[in-house]
């Protein structure tokens, strides 16, 4: 049997997100939306690890095909009094903690982040809404930092602990640790040659170009790396698969 390539879950997601949503929060609250949209997620993750290529690389874009505008989706801005006065600060003071089931807990400033050797990328971003941009990212690849603290051989996923209280609530994500190390997943602190805006998740967030734009954790500021996400929060591995039931394996 052939499958035609054109015929992906990044093309179903945007055919079927892009007609009928008119925004994430009417989406966020269709129970039939989501369940239309993933209720192959299963068979979907077996079938694409089963006859792909685990490294295989995202689509890179050119420079001209960037988009000219790269939307901003989620939290544009944490607004916390800790966040504010990092901010204020040009985040000089803002360190990633990396923990768990590693040899070796680290704590690293963003100025030793961005002495690390980095990766610069040009790729889609595509959004569960049915939007899609391009933009480039740079930033250390997260293979980097988390063979430099050493993980545990009872290690399964990284956890994302972010700075955003995202209706209240401490926004967070997860992924597996074979799309953890893969190459392509970044810890991004420039976009588009410049900072990292706000907006976009300033100073530092998750590029994990295989995956669809919610597991893009902005304003990362810890790493757990754990063996089960079921004591975490609502057991479901990251905040919308949590709320409104999201599924964690968001492979494009």
């Amino acid at each position: 049997m052939r499958i035609d390539p054109k015929f992906t879950r990044r093309a179903l997601i945007g055919g079927l997100a892009g007609s009928a949503l008119a925004g994430c929060d009417a989406f966020q609250d269709s129970g039939a939306g989501r369940a239309l949209l993933f209720s192959g997620e299963k068979a979907h993750q077996a079938l694409q690890r089963t006859i792909m290529d685990r490294n295989a690389l995202a689509r890179e874009y050119a420079e001209s095909e960037m988009s000219p505008v790269f939307r901003a989706n989620g939290t544009r801005d944490p607004d916390t009094a800790d966040y504010n006065a990092m901010a204020a600060n040009g985040f000089a003071d803002w360190v990633l903690t990396i923990g768990g089931l590693v040899e070796r807990p680290m704590a690293l400033s963003l100025a030793e982040i961005r002495n690390m050797p980095a990766r610069t990328q040009i790729t889609r971003h595509d959004c569960v809404e049915g939007w899609s941009a391009i933009g480039k990212w740079h930033g250390p690849p997260l293979s980097l930092l988390l063979k430099a603290a050493g993980l545990k051989t009872q290690a399964r996923y990284a956890l994302f602990r972010c700075a955003d209280l995202y209706r209240g609530t401490p926004y967070y994500e997860s992924i597996d640790l074979i799309d953890a190390f893969h190459p392509q997943t970044i810890l991004a602190w420039a976009m588009n040659d410049a900072l990292l805006p706000v907006a976009n998740g300033a100073p530092l967030r998750l590029r994990v170009e295989r995956q669809l734009g919610y597991k893009h954790a902005k304003y990362v500021q810890a790493i757990e790396i754990v063996d089960s996400l079921a004591p975490i929060g609502g057991g479901k591995g990251g905040y919308w698969e949590d709320r409104v039931g999201y599924d964690w394996y968001a492979g494009i």
